[in-house]
């Protein structure tokens, strides 16, 4: 008896543990910061929010309407270049990396993030007759704060997901992460705010963002006009490859184009 109480106890322990691995650690195993392509070359942004310096670029400068972009956890953004500016040529492209990513100063954050979509956009907008948002998976969450506290034209969302705790309760269904999270970027508890034309794609075979992730944000969404297009054969990480993703994007961006919105009473821009 005393030898299974033993048993039980270094078990218990191990699991505590872990458990508190998860907690102490959870930045490290959501942010994975990527460098500087040194060959990209285009007109730099360059950005102070509170002190925290923040670097981009921007494609197809002057244009009317502007898209900003919020990229996935471990993307260099840059990469992307073609399809930005194939099918948002009409469109000045801001790909601004996120604090601690890139040249970016600071340490990544939800909080941090946050700010810094709002301080973006606070910057750029004056230049614009409309702003448009573009996440892609951890991006999407940085997105839906955006177009829920800014007034946007219009909001893509490349496999979102409902919040990264409700992802993290998956990955550890063992430990009680739902609650240990402290970055969540909850865009499900959001998305009910928003109520301009919003485009979500999936990827068929994505292995990061469960597809029940995705349709729980889209049911999140409950003012919103949503467009869903889940692209067959793609996966996560290549999935902008696709001929039907970038036909959907370009679809939904000339077709549904809206007259620059105006600023809801109470926001300011």
């Amino acid at each position: 008896m005393q030898e299974i109480t033993s048993i039980a106890l270094v078990l218990i322990g191990i699991y505590l543990l872990l458990a508190a691995f998860l907690y102490l650690f959870q930045r490290k195993l959501i942010y994975f910061p990527v460098p500087v392509d040194p060959n990209f070359s285009a007109e730099e942004v360059v950005l102070d929010n509170q002190g925290t310096r923040l670097r981009g670029w921007i494609l197809n400068p002057g244009k009317a309407r502007a898209v900003i972009y919020f990229g996935g956890n471990s993307e260099l953004i840059t990469h992307r270049r073609g399809f930005f500016e194939d099918v948002f040529r009409d469109y000045s492209v801001y790909l601004i990396n996120y604090r601690g990513y890139g040249n970016s100063e600071g340490s990544p954050s939800e909080a941090g993030f946050f700010s810094d979509a709002l301080a973006i956009y606070d910057s750029v907008s004056p230049r614009h007759e409309s702003i448009n948002a573009y996440g892609r998976s951890l991006g999407s969450g940085v997105a839906v704060y955006l177009a829920a506290n800014r007034p946007l034209e219009k909001l893509i969302l490349l496999t979102p997901f409902d919040s990264v705790a409700e992802v993290a309760q998956k990955i550890y269904p063992l430990f009680p992460v739902r609650y240990l999270t402290k970055d969540r970027f909850d865009s499900a508890a959001r998305a009910g705010d928003i109520d301009i034309p919003v485009l979500i794609a999936s990827a068929e075979f994505d292995r990061e963002i469960k597809l029940g992730h995705t349709l729980a944000l889209k049911r999140s969404f409950t003012r919103a006009s949503i467009d869903y297009q889940m692209i067959a054969g793609a996966a996560h990480n290549n999935i902008v490859d696709f001929p039907d993703y970038r036909d959907t994007v370009r679809k939904f961006v000339f077709e549904r184009q809206t007259s620059p919105p105006v600023v809801p009473a109470g926001l300011e821009p």
